[in-house]
């Protein structure tokens, strides 16, 4: 045994020296000396600049910090290390292994190595931070959008539609009154004449001066937008009030970061790498007006032809600069969230599509996929059972509609139910409320927690160092269990921290959070827990555990994140995140994600459902109505999994 396990130390040894080598040898002279300086402090700098790079720009969504980071992205990309085929050269995983020890450990301790780890680990970490520091960028960009520019603007313009609301309608009244009397003229002479112009303007007048007609057509001419509108465009007239907050970013964010397209978003992206001549275009006109031969009109549309063009239109055909250069950022930013625009380099912003196999490739292992995923070779034969699936439940319910008392269908289809009222409760669920109370003994949070962690021995042997080994510190379990009380109960260390008592020492409790507390440790220390309490006799009488509930509770994020987002029906003037927690049908939760401020998630109902902590895939997963797309209704269907969305807008009462 000992021969064979020496054996294999030093085969794996032996492999990893290799894999340092292969990665040492791509580099030049010249990337080695520049990686090397990573880990040095520059005069006048408080850290390194490998810790400046992973510690990224800090999370404001402002015009300087994506200057910023976009400058950074220039660095580290400027290093050429993407074109050296790393990936190409030792499996994925070793290099992402080396870039996550690259990445937690200390420059010191970075810097102590040889020379073929220490490349290597530089190596592998630049090229983690070529994608996450476009990733950064991105997620500022879209902080910016949504909560200094499109929000903001939103509120400014429905406070200046309530500002002018008074006026306006006033001038519409007078309006009305003059229109009434124009309608009023259809009956004067007979059928063969037509009133004269002096007549109709006598009776209008009879009610309304012309001067003050004349104004209230200036006023509403000013105010509305033109009947062939697509839609207002107030909130676009605040948002190009703004330029001097874009302007700078998007002199460098199409040079800089390297986008693809697709046919729908190839318009907006073309015009959107021309958008830095447009920005640096010296004119003669009056600012903000430059010639229309700059610019891309195709790209125009709806209400910005108005702002852009001019209402009535600019002379010699001059446009607004300003209002050019966010009619191409707001139409980019749509199309980077819908992904029709993309980064390549990003991981987070990439191309949904590129991992496709498609061809020879996916011909070659089509039928094992079909197999495995018990889908037949033609399609239609799939879709008509379901259609007519659909059509027997559809059937079934609208029946059971017509003779439910219980539930009413309002002219417009909205369902409508019968309150239910409340039961008291009887006698019996006191007396068992109070006694099970009293049977639960009084102890503190930690005394549970080691008592647990007695239970399970893994669940503290999860906690591994940042470097992937297991800690050598003594009495560690004592620590992990102070650092998860303090944590979970959101007091800090100062309750949980005592002097003389090396394990709880502040310091100590610091340490050990910093470098053993990650996702991945959580997520595997929970899955012991899943596994123990799946084999209670309570918990299996509640369910299977194979059904899983999906639901998001919001937060409001008191400090500033690039993953905070405004909603004022959650969070007020603030900003807050949603926690997507997946839940089985034992009451365990199972796996969490969280998501920037309030977005959809069904999409990241999928990913929390196959990033689950240990156990089986669930068979049934239910989430309110607001996670359902028909996207993710067809992936868990061809992945075996039945999708059931709860209706959340049932009104109750009639």
């Amino acid at each position: 045994m000992t021969t064979l396990v020496r054996l294999v130390a030093r085969v794996r040894d032996d492999t990893t020296h290799r894999l340092w080598d292969v990665l040492e040898g791509l580099l030049s002279t010249g990337q080695r000396y520049v990686l090397d300086q990573l880990l040095d402090v520059a005069p006048g700098s408080r850290v390194s600049d490998l810790e400046r790079w992973r510690k990224g720009p800090p999370p404001r969504g402002s015009g300087p910090t994506l200057i910023k980071a976009l400058e950074q992205v220039a660095e580290i990309t400027g290093l050429g290390l993407a074109a050296l085929g790393a990936e190409g050269q030792v499996p994925p995983r070793r290099l992402g292994e080396l870039a996550k020890y690259g990445m937690s450990a200390d420059a010191s301790l970075i810097r102590r190595h040889g020379d073929g780890r220490r490349l290597a680990t530089l190596l592998a970490t630049v090229r983690l931070l070529e994608a996450k520091s476009v990733d950064d960028t991105l997620e500022l960009l879209d902080l910016l959008m949504a909560t200094e520019l499109l929000n903001k603007a939103h509120m400014a313009a429905d406070k200046d539609k309530v500002r002018k609301h008074p006026k306006l309608a006033k001038a519409s009244a007078r309006l009305t009154v003059a229109v009434e009397a124009l309608f009023e003229a259809e009956g004067w002479g007979g059928p063969d004449s037509e009133p004269r112009v002096s007549e109709v303007w006598e009776a209008i007048e009879a009610v309304i001066s012309r001067a003050e007609l004349r104004a209230a057509l200036v006023l509403v001419n000013e105010n509305v937008p033109p009947a062939d509108a697509v839609d207002p465009d107030d909130w676009r007239s605040e948002l190009v009030g703004r330029y001097t907050t874009v302007s700078g970013f998007l002199k460098l964010l199409p040079v800089v970061i390297a986008f693809g397209a697709n046919a729908e978003g190839a318009p907006i992206l073309a015009a959107m790498r021309r958008l830095p001549e447009v920005l640096a275009h010296r004119s003669r006109l009056a600012a903000p007006l430059i010639p229309a031969r700059v610019i891309e009109p195709a790209v125009v549309n709806g209400s910005w032809k108005r702002l852009v063009f001019g209402h009535p239109s600019h002379q010699g055909g001059a446009v607004n600069r300003h209002a050019y250069t966010f009619c191409v950022l707001e139409q980019f930013y749509r199309h980077l969230k819908r992904r029709e625009i993309y980064a390549e380099a990003s991981t987070k912003w990439r191309n949904p599509q590129a991992q496709l196999l498609e061809g020879e490739k996916w011909q070659t292992i089509r039928g094992e996929v079909l197999t495995t995923l018990g889908l037949p070779e033609d399609p239609d034969a799939l879709l008509a059972e379901h259609a007519r699936t659909l059509d027997v439940v559809y059937t079934e319910v609208g029946g059971r509609l017509a003779t439910n008392t219980e539930v009413r269908i309002d002219e417009v289809g909205k369902i409508h139910l019968t309150g239910v009222k409340a039961v008291e409760e009887p006698p019996s669920l006191v007396d068992l409320r109070n006694r099970t109370t009293a049977m639960l003994p009084r102890v503190d949070l930690p005394e549970v927690i080691f008592e647990v962690m007695s239970w399970e021995p893994s669940l503290a042997q999860a906690f591994t160092a940042a470097p992937g080994g297991r800690s050598r510190l003594s009495d560690l379990p004592t620590s992990i269990a102070a650092c998860l009380a303090a944590h979970s109960m959101n007091v800090g260390y100062r309750p949980i921290a005592k002097k003389g008592v090396p394990a709880l020492e502040r310091s100590r409790l610091s340490n050990v959070f910093q470098n053993c507390f990650r996702p991945e440790t959580l997520g595997v220390a929970n899955v012991p827990l899943v596994a123990r309490q799946g084999g209670l006799s309570l918990a299996q009488a509640w369910g299977g555990g194979l059904v899983a509930a999906v639901d998001g509770m919001r937060f409001v994020v008191p400090v500033p994140a690039a993953f905070a987002r405004p909603n004022r029906k959650f969070f007020g003037s603030k900003r807050g995140m949603t926690w997507l927690n997946a839940m089985n049908d034992r009451g365990m939760g199972r796996g969490a994600k969280v998501v920037s401020g309030t977005v959809r998630d069904s999409l990241h109902m999928v990913d929390v459902i196959f990033g689950l902590d240990g156990g089986e895939l669930p068979e049934i997963v239910v989430s309110d109505t607001g996670s359902y797309s028909d996207l993710v209704f067809g992936l868990l269907e061809l992945l075996g999994i039945s999708y059931l969305p709860q209706g959340r807008k049932l009104s109750a009462g009639t």
